[in-house]
């Protein structure tokens, strides 16, 4: 099993899934989850490449943006939604996974889009260390960040599933 992959109960089991029960073909979604930031990144349609798609912005004590989401949902019309699961170092379920959960929880219940977890540790500093290699500065551009963290998540995502 995947850490971070757990059936849930209730109405949502049908919507969240294990990683193996995504659609193997058609685009996928990885959605990247803040308390400021949401990183967005979609897969081609023979779900080989990932690449950076938007970031939607929270505003602290608001809902989730789901109109926003949905206008990309609209547009790019993925098959399924890979949303990554912040654990801790320990690979432990924290607040912050539990928040993401319940993210994912509601995009499936919105969308009706089969959505999986994905272990997300390390994706934000995979990120930065890859602009930062190649020698680029990411001061005032967290959105561009969060955009490659949610890549960095897929990416791994679909070589797994390979």
């Amino acid at each position: 099993m995947i850490p971070g992959d757990r059936p849930t109960g209730g109405s949502d089991e049908r919507r969240v899934v294990r990683p193996s029960a995504l659609p193997t073909d058609g685009r996928l979604l990885a959605v990247d989850w803040g308390e400021r930031r949401i990183g967005l990144a979609v897969s081609d349609p023979t779900q080989t490449l990932a690449q950076p798609l938007a970031t939607l912005t929270r505003r602290a004590g608001k809902r989730f943006p789901m109109r926003k989401l949905r206008l990309h949902l609209d547009e790019i019309h993925p098959v399924g939604i890979v949303v990554g699961l912040p654990l801790g170092a320990d690979a432990r379920e924290t607040a912050q996974s539990s928040a993401a959960r319940h993210a994912g929880e509601l995009i499936a219940e919105k969308t009706d889009l089969p959505v999986t977890f994905f272990d997300e540790r390390m994706t934000t500093s995979r990120a930065l260390a890859a602009v930062h290699d190649m020698g680029g500065r990411t001061r005032g551009r967290e959105g561009d960040v969060d955009q490659l963290a949610a890549t960095v998540l897929l990416q791994t995502f679909l070589d797994h599933r390979q």
